[in-house]
């Protein structure tokens, strides 16, 4: 059988077992840009890496987004090798957050229509907030009804 296994494996059309390709993704990175010799000095240092199909600089956010297929640390440590401080960019948009005004998530820094993306943004449960609106709930039988 060794024989057969390996003449099918010559002539059959399936990829072989070699190097995987990354996955396709986007990579966000906060950087704090002030000129536009910043903002060109982390553009050109992340375009040329190999991977990257896309790159997308907004100062005024200083958000950097590069789409490809590349490594998000790869990315990272490019980035910081310019010299300026890089970090994941840690906010995502407010209107997907249960809560965005707790303070966990509330953060001054982060750009308009933006919070903190923290893994624990609700509040406890036994909090006051949570005791009073479901006080008066349809859902809940003990509540108190005023009519």
């Amino acid at each position: 059988m060794g024989v057969l296994d390996y003449i099918s494996d010559l002539f059959s059309v399936a990829p072989t077992t070699g190097k995987k390709r990354k996955p396709m993704q986007t990579v966000e990175i906060k950087v704090k840009m002030d000129c536009d010799g910043c903002e060109r000095r982390v553009r050109n240092s992340v375009v040329h890496m190999k991977g990257v199909k896309q790159v997308e600089v907004n100062r005024k956010q200083s958000k950097v987004t590069v789409t490809g297929y590349v490594d998000r640390n790869r990315v990272l440590k490019k980035v910081q090798s310019t010299g300026k401080r890089a970090d994941f960019w840690p906010y995502i948009p407010y209107n997907l957050v249960a809560y965005p005004y707790v303070a966990q998530a509330y953060d001054k820094k982060a750009p308009s229509g933006y919070v903190k993306n923290s893994a624990q943004a609700l509040p406890a449960p036994n909090s006051l907030d949570e005791k009073l609106t479901s006080l008066f709930s349809d859902e809940n039988p003990n509540a108190c009804s005023v009519m």
